[in-house]
């Protein structure tokens, strides 16, 4: 891909079609839209991946798919859970190999700090097999996944959270870059203290996909960015995403109108 493109999430709380957002994304000048599994799951008119295939075409837009996130745990160590976990992300890798969709961002599992060291051996060790399972499945349809670095969280334990367990988790799967990439999120890593450019500096070509969100340090808020064009000068991704709670943020990163598509939701 020559050029990278710049668009942003469909989230469940948006409420339009994936039509709708697409014509607000282009008539504002952006060319990429990522499909949250949520939002694919939760709104009643979501296309099937040939329609968003169809679609990307005609609107002459790149796609990326986020695994699911919600009820939804490839580290649980409850191994039915673990197993139901992959098969979701096998299947968000089949509609993305269909949909033409350039990668598939996935989140790496978690487990309460609260519980005892040997069930967080455990799920440690699910986090890590389902990867690779992911890893092998993406290798097989031709999708590349792209683990992301989660924010902290007080009660639940993540993998890759900083750049060194980023690392960590990637090495110890021992998959090829190729295969499984990186997801910055540099919300994300703001809120966890982390500088951007130290995941750039670690994973360079390696990152894929950019997420584009703000915070004030405090709470995970996924607040409008607005001074992103370093950003994506400076990352060597293929897609850069805001990752926002509503359609006036995602206006308001590139200083646009959102009152187009906020009527065409209260239709």
């Amino acid at each position: 891909m020559s050029e990278p493109r710049l668009g942003a999430a469909m989230d469940v709380r948006f409420g339009a079609t994936v039509e709708e957002f697409l014509t607000y994304l282009t008539d504002v000048g952006l060319n990429h839209v990522e499909l949250k599994r949520e939002y694919l799951h939760g709104h009643p008119d979501a296309p099937d991946a040939e329609t968003v295939g169809e679609l990307a075409e005609e609107y002459d837009v790149s796609v990326t798919y986020h695994a699911p996130f919600r009820d939804w745990n490839p580290g649980s160590f409850n191994d039915a859970v673990r197993q139901s976990s992959v098969e979701q992300v096998r299947r968000t890798l089949d509609d993305a190999a269909t949909a033409g969709a350039g990668a598939v961002v996935l989140h790496g599992g978690s487990v309460p700090r609260r519980y005892p060291e040997w069930v967080r051996a455990t799920a440690r060790e699910n986090a890590l097999r389902s990867l690779a399972e992911c890893a092998a499945y993406a290798r097989s349809v031709g999708v590349p996944l792209c683990l992301e670095n989660q924010p902290r969280d007080e009660g639940k334990r993540r993998y890759t959270t900083t750049p060194d367990e980023l690392a960590a988790t990637l090495e110890a799967v021992d998959v090829p870059p190729e295969s499984v990439g990186v997801t910055l999120d540099v919300g994300h890593a703001s809120v966890n203290g982390e500088e951007w450019e130290a995941f750039v500096d670690r994973f360079g070509d390696r990152i894929r996909v950019c997420h584009l969100h703000d915070n004030d340090g405090s709470a995970d808020r996924h607040e409008p960015l607005l001074d992103y064009e370093p950003i994506v000068e400076a990352v060597p991704a293929d897609y850069f995403v805001f990752e926002t709670k509503s359609v006036a943020d995602v206006a308001a990163c590139v200083g646009a109108d959102p009152e187009p598509l906020e009527t065409a939701f209260r239709r």
